[in-house]
């Protein structure tokens, strides 16, 4: 049994959109979510972040800048949040800040991963602990130190006699595979919108497809598609997760380069866009699902009606439904998940799945960061 505490979890994802701040209430086995706000991220730390996600040379100077900005920006975020509740800094048990990924390696011979965002000066400027660094010490115990999410997506949603999925359409896709007999499966599947922000931003000097509008204008190339299909990353079994390492500019340049045909700007994206639905119904497909599956869909990717058209036309017999069907915001989904996770830092509550990571034992995850 734990005592009702106040937390606010921190997340800015793959897409680097900006930066998405809970306030959560939680009591044992019951998460309310008090508050929530969004912090656009400023054009030139995106830009920066964006280029070193994507291998441009860098030194430790900028590093350290960056950590420093985007401890500020963060801190700007949860005073943002606070000043639009009737609770203050003293109300907080702690943050969790999952931090901005710039670097993820979970395989090969050397394995680490690297989050930016000083928590020191985050703990400082708002006057609250902190906890972060959440994914190194699952990757210190041989797991791939994401996704962490599931655990959570297990707290959330009670056992059933039939499979349930949860699906998060962030930057980068990935599931919480939640199967009858209680065993819980997840993994990152392959990209989300990562690629088509990309081609957006490339092909028609915007941000993001809203609505799908761009997309619904476009058809299927089929050649382009299978190309995409033959990505050795699909074809990897779990645990496994990837990020813009992987799905990155070149990759998508090397797809075009394989097809020689003139391709309409329009058919690409619709095209990413199917490939996004594809490889999640790919992924989750074969595994046993009773006689009521259900597909609950989180993330940016959940406001795309042709994905979620597709998803639903792909998985026949599913219920496919965004969380928000369920009462827990799509949005904000994220940043409850590493507020929950601080609140298993602080009661020694182990929070990381050894199923779905690879780790060898399920350990309290994150770092205490002292406010005072």
């Amino acid at each position: 049994m734990t005592k009702e505490a106040l937390y606010i979890g921190i997340m800015s994802g793959t897409s680097l959109d900006g930066v998405d701040t809970a306030l959560v209430s939680i009591k044992d086995r019951d998460i309310n979510l008090l508050a929530s706000d969004f912090l656009s991220y400023p054009e030139s730390l995106k830009t920066q972040v964006l280029a070193i996600c994507h291998g441009q040379e860098t030194n430790l100077k900028h590093i350290g800048e960056l950590d420093h900005q985007l401890g500020v920006l963060y801190a700007e975020a949860v005073n943002s949040l606070l000043s639009k509740t009737t609770y203050t800094a003293h109300d907080i048990a702690a943050i969790g800040n999952h931090g901005q990924t710039v670097f993820h390696q979970p395989d090969g011979a050397i394995r680490f991963t690297t989050q930016l965002g000083d928590n020191n000066l985050l703990a400082t400027l708002t006057s609250i602990d902190t906890i972060g660094d959440f994914r190194r010490k699952d990757m210190a115990l041989g797991g791939q130190g994401a996704p962490l999410v599931p655990a959570f997506h297990r707290y959330l949603f009670a056992d059933s006699d039939s499979t349930q999925v949860i699906l998060n359409i962030g930057g980068i896709s990935n599931v919480s595979i939640l199967q009858p007999n209680g065993e819980v499966i997840g993994f990152d599947t392959g990209p989300g919108n990562v690629l088509l922000d990309h081609w957006c931003s490339h092909a028609f000097s915007l941000p993001f497809d809203k609505d799908a509008q761009l997309a619904a204008q476009g058809n299927v190339i089929t050649h382009l598609l299978d190309e995409m299909l033959k990505d050795d990353y699909l074809k990897r079994p779990a645990p496994k997760s990837t990020g813009r390492e992987h799905y990155h500019e070149q990759w998508l340049k090397q797809c075009l380069a394989a097809i020689s045909t003139p391709m309409n700007k329009h058919d690409v994206l619709r095209t990413l866009t199917e490939f996004t639905a594809l490889t999640i119904t790919n992924a989750i497909e074969k595994y046993p699902i009773g006689t009521a599956p259900k597909l609950l869909v989180c993330g940016g990717g959940a406001n795309n009606p042709i994905i979620m058209k597709r998803l639903s036309e792909l998985l026949k017999g599913w219920n496919v439904a965004p969380t928000d069907s369920e009462a827990i915001s799509g949005d904000y989904m994220e940043s409850m998940a590493f507020a929950w996770l601080a609140h298993c830092y602080l009661n020694k509550i182990p929070s990381n799945l050894p199923s779905v990571t690879g780790a060898s034992k399920a350990v309290p995850l994150g770092v205490l960061y002292s406010a005072d």
